[in-house]
């Protein structure tokens, strides 16, 4: 009925299997030995180092978590990193979700695609040094702050000279409302302003002493400085120029009777005016130019720094996406429209529940990442406003490697906190890649 069964015949497959499991572990130990070295090995040795005290010498046990949870600094930069784990992954999923179902529908769609995502190209560093220029507060050097001031200027003029003042024991005095000086009506006012700037008085016509005019107040308003300091102080001299567009007003009992501008040569003439009267230069003559928004100030480093992030990475939720929607099948869609479902009704009902598991991967691929921001932050944030935009992989790093005052074994503390925020959301991918696996 059968041959002879060979003696020692059933201990060959236990023997290949031996063999395979070495073969395996032959090549699952160098990949071992490395995530043992480079992540088992620091993570479990920041723990222990983080119950001892800066030096390392004496065991503090869990007082370096304590000092860490009162600390102002480490709360201000807890409290910075949820803003950027509610704020950044929302705002980039909801811009990547839009890209991705508007460009569907143009011509050149894939070309604003390939825009929007040059700048994953860009490491953390560069994007710092670029919105560094962007965010700078000069209106001629910041982007943002030229288009501030131009919107501003639209709508608002500026003034004509900013920063002018009346010449030190001159007959003008500064006032609440500006520049105000006594005169007479039937005199001319010699009224001298210093501090205009070279580059205005470039446009500036030579001043020319008003004459005298009954029944009329009449006076010049000038720049009383003579290159060089040749000048003599309080009267027109030679080349010194008039100072056009002011507007001038006479005031008597505490009300304005009159009102003019000044001429190209600075003069002025007001009329219906007699008496002892007050000239006045209102302020708004000398108000400083509008100078744009404090992008990197302490009340917006760090929105302004999210909007850099938020540069960066919607390109990288446009194309998930929009990958995304390719797969979804066009069939659901048409029929959808075809029982008279309006566009939106499509989008909110059928294309987002269908992209919801490619929305969860983006979502929780950007909190791991803001999580562990730290370059973007360290680059873009001014020193002295740094603190206000500190997350905790920046205060990490500055309480470990701060100088004269670095604590390693609270920074270690901030390291093990930090790393046990990213965890969660590290398990839940690696369970949801099994899910759709199996």
């Amino acid at each position: 009925m059968g041959g002879p069964v060979t003696k020692g015949a059933p201990a060959r497959p236990a023997a290949r299997r031996g063999r395979t499991g070495l073969i395996r572990a032959g090549f699952l130990l160098p990949a071992l030995v490395l995530l043992g070295l480079l992540v088992v090995y620091p993570i479990g040795y920041t723990a222990w180092r983080s119950l001892f005290d800066a030096d390392g010498t004496d065991f503090v046990g869990l007082g370096n978590y304590a000092e860490m949870f009162t600390d102002e600094a480490t709360y201000t930069a807890l409290r910075n990193n949820v803003i950027w784990v509610v704020v950044a992954p929302a705002v980039i999923t909801v811009l990547g979700l839009i890209f991705a179902v508007l460009t569907e529908r143009v011509r050149w769609g894939t070309a604003f695609k390939t825009i929007m995502f040059m700048p994953m190209a860009i490491s953390f560093l560069a994007a710092g040094v670029i919105f560094t220029l962007v965010y700078d507060h000069s209106p001629d050097k910041g982007v943002l702050n030229a288009v501030a001031t131009g919107v501003h200027d639209t709508w608002e003029a500026p003034s004509p000279y900013p920063g002018a003042r009346p010449r030190p024991n001159g007959p003008l005095k500064e006032s609440g409302e500006g520049a105000e000086a006594q005169v007479r009506a039937g005199e001319a006012a010699l009224l001298p302003l210093v501090a205009v700037s070279p580059e205005t008085q470039a446009g500036l016509r030579d001043a020319v002493p008003a004459a005298s005019e009954p029944g009329a107040l009449t006076g010049t308003v000038w720049v009383d400085f003579s290159p060089g300091g040749a000048g003599e102080a309080g009267r027109i001299d030679p080349g010194e120029k008039g100072m056009k567009d002011l507007v001038v007003q006479a005031v008597v009992d505490g009300k304005v009777v009159a009102s003019a501008e000044t001429g190209p040569d600075g003069a002025f003439r007001l009329e219906g005016v007699s008496g002892d009267a007050t000239v006045r230069l209102p302020a708004e003559n000398f108000a400083p130019r509008y100078g744009g928004v404090e992008w990197l100030g302490p009340g917006l480093v760090t929105p302004a720094i999210i909007g850099a992030y938020v540069w960066m990475w919607a390109g990288f939720a446009m194309v998930l996406i929009g990958a995304g929607l390719a797969a979804i099948d066009r069939d659901v869609l048409e029929a959808a429209r075809t029982d008279g479902a309006s566009e939106f009704q499509v989008f909110r009902k059928i294309t987002v529940p269908m992209l919801a598991p490619v929305l969860v991967v983006v979502v929780v691929t950007l909190v791991i990442n803001v999580m562990k921001i730290f370059d973007l932050v360290y680059v873009l944030a001014p020193g002295p406003v740094q603190q206000d935009a500190s997350v905790l992989a920046l205060q990490m790093y500055v309480r470990s490697f701060g100088g004269s005052d670095s604590d390693q074994g609270l920074g270690s503390a901030i390291a093990i906190v930090l790393f046990l925020l990213v965890l969660p959301a590290m398990i839940f991918n690696i369970r949801r890649f099994r899910r759709e696996n199996t």
